[in-house]
């Protein structure tokens, strides 16, 4: 007589064991293939590597032209200082870049000012892409107070080819009742 009865514990768990140690090995063969499956997905859709962003670069910019940048603050009623830090920058189309103003309040009262941008030439405007600037929304100075602000921007790579050189006015006005 046999004592392995067909229903035996010990033989139903090492069954079970089995089976999933082939879950498990299955499991990491998988995860462990995903990884070529995913840079050749990468690579097909043009997906950036996380791991070595250093070796990315955005084909965006056209690095064969440069654009002139001029920069140009006015007060309009406002005893404040007003001035960017460089008058004059080069850039490539495409590529980002950040010019930063300078602001002062030379009163002894708070007051509040916004800036409004003009173009030379007016056609560049649609091609001078903002991306963060002081004149989206209303300034606030305490007395005497004296404050760094950016303008993050991008050059469209549209730009024409007959536009070498951008003018950017900044015109900053006096805002009642704030």
């Amino acid at each position: 007589m046999s004592d392995a009865r067909p229903d035996d514990p010990r033989k139903a768990n090492r069954t079970l064991l089995l089976k999933l140690g082939v879950v498990v090995i299955v499991m990491f063969g998988f995860g462990f293939l995903l990884v070529p499956f995913y840079d050749q997905i990468c690579k097909l859709t043009g997906l950036r590597d996380i791991d070595n962003p250093d070796r990315l670069e955005n084909s965006q910019i056209d690095r064969a032209r440069t654009v002139r940048l001029e920069f140009d603050a006015n007060l309009r009623k406002l005893p404040w200082t007003f001035r960017p830090l460089a008058a004059v920058v080069s850039v490539h189309p495409g590529e980002m870049a950040q010019v930063v103003y300078e602001v002062e309040n030379r009163t002894e009262r708070p007051m509040t000012g916004q800036a409004i941008p003009s173009y030379g030439p007016q056609s560049a405007a649609e091609y001078f892409k903002k991306l963060d600037c002081f004149c989206f929304a209303k300034q606030s100075f305490g007395p005497h107070e004296r404050r760094q602000m950016p303008v993050v921007f991008v050059v469209d790579p549209k730009l024409p080819r007959d536009i070498n050189t951008i003018s950017l006015s900044y015109t900053f006005f006096e805002v009642e009742g704030n």
